[in-house]
């Protein structure tokens, strides 16, 4: 989760992604600011090409796309935007963590579902208090007149 010095992101054990993949621009952040608003570029944004990457095995990509969702352009790139802090460095830094925290989360392993069954006890139990239920709600029916 944090980059390393050989200019490499350590994602998990076995993924590293190079720093030539991954695509940063600086641009002027939006929203309220102060004197330097419109003088320096603090926000960034990451461009990583998904559907080219070297770096992510085919399991771990299609699950990519499929988590992030509308970050992926429809060529494959992920783009996460990063404007939270007042600085580059920071955002940066929160960018490329953000980055693999995405990877991190494509390549655990969903566990597959195990269908299962209600027991008959349950299932028992279930229709005995839908039965409770209907019984008290016809006795809230209306009131006979002939008393």
């Amino acid at each position: 989760m944090v980059p390393c010095f050989a200019h490499m992101l350590r994602v998990t054990k076995n993924i590293h992604i190079d720093e030539s993949e991954i695509d940063l621009r600086f641009v002027r952040a939006s929203g309220p600011g102060g004197q330097k608003l419109n003088k320096v570029a603090t926000a960034v944004k990451l461009r990583f090409d998904v559907a080219r990457s070297p770096s992510l095995t085919d399991t771990v990509r299609e699950r990519l796309v499929r988590l992030a969702g509308k970050r992926v352009t429809r060529d494959g790139i992920l783009v996460i935007d990063a404007r939270r802090f007042r600085t580059q460095e920071r955002n940066r830094q929160d960018a490329l963590q953000r980055l693999a925290h995405w990877i991190q989360r494509a390549a655990k392993v969903p566990k597959p579902r195990r269908k299962t069954r209600p027991s008959t006890a349950a299932k028992k139990r279930r229709l005995d208090e839908k039965r409770r239920r209907g019984k008290t709600k016809r006795l809230r029916g209306p009131v006979n007149s002939e008393r």
